[in-house]
């Protein structure tokens, strides 16, 4: 079968177990490193993306990706129904919300109130551990709170929380107080996210009357199939959306998202210096490799190779590191990736209270990571091939 000559003997010189073992150190440092680097790359890439992911279901499904409110006398709870089936809603519902202060005898807590409508899917309902929505809305001043704020204020289920409306008062013998209510405890949610620390849910019905709306008075949440996607969405419908005040989810967290993002980028910035160095062995291993050489490639030239032909040998031979390299670094990363809580108990490590290490494989982001491995490799033997190709064949073999 016809094979490249430049091809053959470049994966011959690739092989060959003979020769400097200095040289050949430097080029199984320079493949394990490839391969050490992108192990690193996929893996701490996977467990971000995962990350990302786990905070984008568990936090943003508890907040609006889109926020309509009046404008210029137009309500958005007029037009809930044609909003709920515009292309890309998950769903639409009314939305009302108020920063009130949580208080029991143990503790003063201020979250984010917001009102949780019957006949309307509630966000929080995957994610209750007891109690239930539905014991929420059946009942006046009803509240669902977060895990970690029922630790806090050390109540449960039944439990009576005075809730205060720092922005409502009403005159009293005393002067001016904030509007308060007690609410007892209908249910208990724990989605595992940011959003646990800050946010409550009420009953809508009961939540309105405290802050004195009209039954239509409300705005209107609308929860995108995909939030990530709400810039899309904005240019999709900016004519209608220019008839509300409206705002969307990254002007609460996307400070939060964007230091995520950063942190992956620095992460993965960082491990790819790994990936850098060991291109640079490839570089070193070459240049060794055709100083020790010369001879041989002087001998190749007078039996009829061209300066190009002599230039591809020595590109096979350090593009063969690169892509073992990357085979194996691939091959351990994904592996690592897929098992990582495994690894983890294994080691006996516990990570994040005992909670898995989310993962998720961004096929766009790991064939960029492999591309690049490749390049950096195939851009690492063009120095060390020019050079190889320079060789005078009359001056190397004058003395032999």
């Amino acid at each position: 079968m016809f094979q490249s000559v430049s091809l053959f003997v470049g994966l011959r010189y690739s092989r060959s177990s003979k020769g400097n073992a200095f040289v050949s150190f430097i080029s199984f440092f320079s493949i394990a490193g490839i391969a050490l680097g992108l192990m690193s790359l996929i893996t701490v890439n996977s467990v971000m993306n995962g990350f990302e992911q786990s905070l984008k279901n568990a936090m943003l499904d508890l907040i609006p990706h889109v926020q309509l409110s009046e404008k210029d006398n137009t309500q958005p709870a007029e037009h809930l129904d044609m909003l709920a089936v515009l292309p890309g809603v998950k769903r639409a519902s009314p939305y009302v919300t108020s920063d009130v202060i949580l208080q029991t005898n143990k503790e003063l807590v201020g979250v984010r109130l917001q009102g949780s409508f019957s006949g309307y899917p509630t966000a929080i309902h995957p994610h209750v551990e007891s109690g239930s929505v539905k014991a929420m809305h059946d009942s006046r001043y009803q509240l669902a709170i977060s895990r970690f704020l029922a630790n806090k204020l050390d109540v449960r289920l039944g439990s009576q929380v005075r809730v205060i409306f720092p922005d409502i008062t009403s005159y009293t013998p005393l002067g001016r107080v904030p509007k308060q209510r007690l609410f007892t405890v209908a249910a208990i949610y724990n989605s595992r996210s940011e959003a646990d620390t800050s946010l409550a849910f009420a009953d809508g019905k009961s939540l309105m009357k405290l802050l004195k709306r009209q039954p239509n008075e409300f705005d209107v949440s609308l929860t995108l199939d995909d939030a990530f996607s709400v810039g899309a969405f904005k240019s999709d419908n900016q004519k209608l959306l220019s008839d509300f005040s409206y705002q969307d989810w990254q002007v609460q967290q996307g400070a939060l998202f964007a230091a995520v993002a950063m942190e992956k980028r620095v992460m993965s910035l960082l491990l790819a210096l790994i990936v850098v160095v060991a291109v640079f062995n490839i570089v070193s291993a070459l240049s060794m490799m055709v100083s020790e050489k010369q001879g041989e490639v002087a001998i190749l030239q007078t039996l009829g190779f061209t300066p190009n032909k002599i230039a591809q040998v020595f590109m096979i031979q350090g593009l063969y590191n690169g892509v073992v390299g990357t085979f194996i670094g691939s091959i351990l990363g994904l592996l690592l990736a897929a098992n990582i809580n495994e690894v983890l108990n294994f080691v006996g490590l516990s990570l994040l209270g005992g909670m898995a290490l989310p993962v998720k494989f961004d096929t766009v982001s790991l064939s960029f990571i492999i591309f690049t491995s490749l390049l950096l490799s195939f851009l690492a033997t063009l120095y060390p091939a020019q050079k190889a190709a320079k060789v005078m064949p009359a001056e190397v073999l004058r003395y032999e």
